[in-house]
């Protein structure tokens, strides 16, 4: 299914039937990744699944975006399918999105939240990560000036493609600036503020979001509840999707 969003055509999945659940996927996915969960939970609730901009079938923003550009995407796209009360589902960055909507006020009525592997929590850097971004500001700032960019104008370019995380480096221009804003803003601010009962579902191994961020989290949600799938990394709902389907149902209150 598509619809316009503020000018954005966007992919969606809306599936089943009762109780809305709505699933945010993660930076660098698309439904795909999903296609299990949302077949599980639309069993016995209608499951609504974007495709976030960027990624996917719909189409990039326009321009970068931040967290808070994203949230309110969100929000107007279950306006437009008149979605007024919905449990939040998120995943890696989807929780990132979730946590900055129901932290700041969402405008619909959100009953509970699911966090899976959720990004949104900024981590002091290392000395070596402060010594490597140093060098990438300054290449930067060298490769940006006129007289190189005239010799060599691709040179930015790739300089960006090598120094860059995996997802930097596969991700267009605009996708690059929005990654940066992303992860670069801590939310952890936001966490008191989420009353809802919050379930965290996490990896044991996780290296994405490692399970440290999930305890912190934990510790900040005023009723929030950790549920670890041993053995399993990032993606534990598609490594042990049994027992995070159970775990989920339980949740959820079904029988």
């Amino acid at each position: 299914m598509y619809i316009d969003i503020n000018g954005i055509n966007t992919h969606y999945e809306d599936r089943g039937s009762g109780d809305a659940v709505v699933i945010l996927h993660g930076w660098g996915t698309d439904l795909s990744l999903y296609e299990g969960l949302i077949a599980h939970i639309s069993k016995t609730h209608r499951v609504i699944a974007p495709e976030l901009p960027g990624f996917g079938e719909t189409q990039e923003p326009p321009a970068s975006w931040n967290v808070d550009d994203y949230s309110a995407f969100v929000l107007k796209f279950l306006e437009a399918l008149k979605i007024k009360k919905a449990v939040l589902i998120g995943h890696s960055n989807g929780g990132r999105i979730i946590i900055k909507t129901v932290g700041c006020g969402s405008k619909i009525e959100v009953p509970k939240v699911i966090l899976i592997g959720s990004a949104g929590l900024v981590h002091e850097k290392t000395p070596e990560q402060l010594r490597r971004q140093k060098r990438y500001k300054l290449g930067k700032t060298i490769l940006s000036s006129a007289p190189v960019k005239a010799v060599f104008p691709s040179a930015l370019e790739k300089f960006k493609q090598r120094s860059g995380s995996e997802d930097y480096r596969n991700a267009t221009p605009i996708m690059r600036e929005t990654l940066v804003k992303l992860v670069n803003e801590d939310l952890s601010h936001l966490l008191t503020s989420i009353k809802q009962p919050t379930l965290l579902i996490w990896g044991e191994n996780d290296d994405s979001t490692p399970l440290a961020d999930a305890k912190r989290m934990q510790e900040l949600l005023p009723d929030g509840g950790l549920v670890v799938v041993k053995g399993a990394g990032h993606y534990c709902y598609l490594e042990q999707p049994s027992f995070v389907y159970r775990v989920i149902d339980s949740f959820l209150g079904v029988k």
